[in-house]
């Protein structure tokens, strides 16, 4: 059977204002940092922003029940998981929520702890809103990262009052075991912290693993829980702007509307119409991605263990990003290397991970191919 989309098409982004091509538009570096993907979305959402567009009317928007039953649909055929419409606060943005949780848990000296590296905006959310920020490494047990617990308890104060956790996991691509986040849901319980869960990735699991939200796992986890969600990372459709958080517990979601209010702006329009769709219509496209990206994972990971010597990998059980240990290298600047080798990745220090780069594998398998192939050229010309 063959496949119903194109991902093999290359879509030329330049002139489009993307945050990632812009910085190289006048050079022939590919760009493979920023976490969106070089694919369209699905034509099904595409169609149903045309159709928005042509009722011509702009005004400010609110969620339709119709979206929000859309939304809840997909928690319980997904992953089994019982939401009520109460719970969900729309945001313009998932990097938004994550400085909206660390303002609403807590005051300003409080702390936030999360496990390292991660994703950027983890770092300096807490900093935003005058949080002490707390850093615990994860661990390698052979080649999975998991959490150093001995370290966890070490570092916590009674300053904690947030934990950040992203699941699955960026930059590692881990999907945690259910024994892992209730480890660490037991671990928040026990010293009155918050957990978040920042879940944008969740729909981007590459393996035959379920998705478990950690809120679903228990009713007393739940009440602890603040979930982020968002169609963003799986239907590239981050520049609409739309996401949501899932909050049980009454008490912690009026201090999360309290601590948006008259800062955060509605979500737009094309937001809300483009998030349904895309839960509603997106499926057969997001299978056929799932099928796509595994492909590249899988080639991207064979081609650092053949023809990238020094370059470390780990499995990548979700997401469409690599993490590689480029230490062995002994790059003064690993980063500037590469971009002067025609390859722009992430530089790990903005993850609390130097040594190590992010490279973005969701874009057609030609692109892919010709990263690596700049990379390699990058290894062998260091001396």
């Amino acid at each position: 059977m063959g496949m119903a989309y194109d991902f093999d098409r290359v879509i030329d982004r330049k002139g489009t204002g993307s945050e990632k091509w812009v910085p190289f538009e006048e050079s022939d570096v590919l760009p493979m940092p920023v976490a969106d993907m070089d694919f369209a979305s699905p034509p099904e959402l595409v169609e149903a922003l045309r159709e928005r567009v042509e009722h011509g009317v702009f005004g400010y928007a609110q969620p339709t029940p119709s979206l929000v039953d859309t939304v809840i649909g997909m928690c319980r055929n997904r992953y089994g998981w019982e939401v009520d419409p109460e719970w969900v606060v729309w945001l313009p943005g998932l990097v938004c929520g994550i400085n909206v949780t660390c303002r609403a848990v807590g005051g300003p000296g409080d702390a936030v702890m999360t496990a390292v590296p991660v994703y950027p905006p983890f770092l300096t959310a807490p900093r935003n809103m005058k949080r002490e920020l707390v850093t615990v490494p994860l661990v390698l047990e052979g080649d999975r990262w998991t959490f150093d617990w001995e370290a966890l308890e070490k570092a916590c104060t009674s300053k904690v009052g947030l934990f950040l956790l992203c699941q699955p996991h960026n930059p590692v691509g881990r999907v945690f075991s259910r024994e892992e986040i209730e480890r660490l849901a037991a671990f928040c319980l026990e010293r009155d912290i918050v957990l978040c869960s920042d879940e944008i990735h969740c729909d981007l699991i590459l393996e035959d693993i379920p998705h478990r939200p950690t809120a679903s796992l228990s009713p007393e986890i739940a009440r602890n829980t603040i979930t982020l969600m968002a169609p963003s990372k799986t239907f590239n459709v981050p520049g609409l702007g739309c996401a949501f958080a899932i909050i049980p517990n009454p008490k912690l979601r009026a201090s999360f509307h309290q601590a948006k209010a008259g800062i955060v702006p509605q979500v737009g329009v094309f937001g809300y119409a483009g998030c349904e769709a895309a839960y509603a219509l997106g499926e057969p496209w997001r299978r056929e991605l799932i099928s796509y990206l595994r492909g590249n994972r899988d080639y991207l990971l064979k081609f650092v263990r053949n023809e990238l010597p020094g370059v470390e990998s780990y499995p990548i059980e979700a997401t469409y990003l690599a993490w590689f240990d480029v230490r062995a290298l002994e790059l003064k600047d690993p980063v500037t290397h590469f971009i002067d080798h025609g390859v722009a990745l992430s530089d790990g220090r903005f993850f609390k991970g130097p040594g190590f780069v992010r490279m973005n594998f969701g874009c057609p398998r030609a692109t892919l191919e010709e990263g690596l192939r700049r990379l390699r050229k990058a290894i062998v010309n260091r001396q």
